[in-house]
């Protein structure tokens, strides 16, 4: 009897809310963007930077999906 082999991989998910979100919106649409889009910038140069990949984002930021 020949075994098959059973390939794994490790997978990570990250789920994070900003507290407040729209009320920091109606506060500063700008600025608020701006820091979103900052904070973003640093998470995924960290995820590009371990070799890994963005698969897909969703809620107030819209849905994406990176390969």
């Amino acid at each position: 009897m020949v075994e098959a082999r059973v390939g794994r991989r490790l997978a990570a998910i990250l789920a994070a809310d900003v507290a407040g979100y729209s009320r920091l919106m109606g506060a500063d649409e700008v600025g608020t963007a701006r820091t979103l889009r900052e904070h973003r910038r640093v998470t995924d140069a960290l995820v590009t930077k371990h070799g890994r990949r963005l698969v897909r984002t969703t809620g107030d930021g819209g849905a994406d999906k990176l390969t």
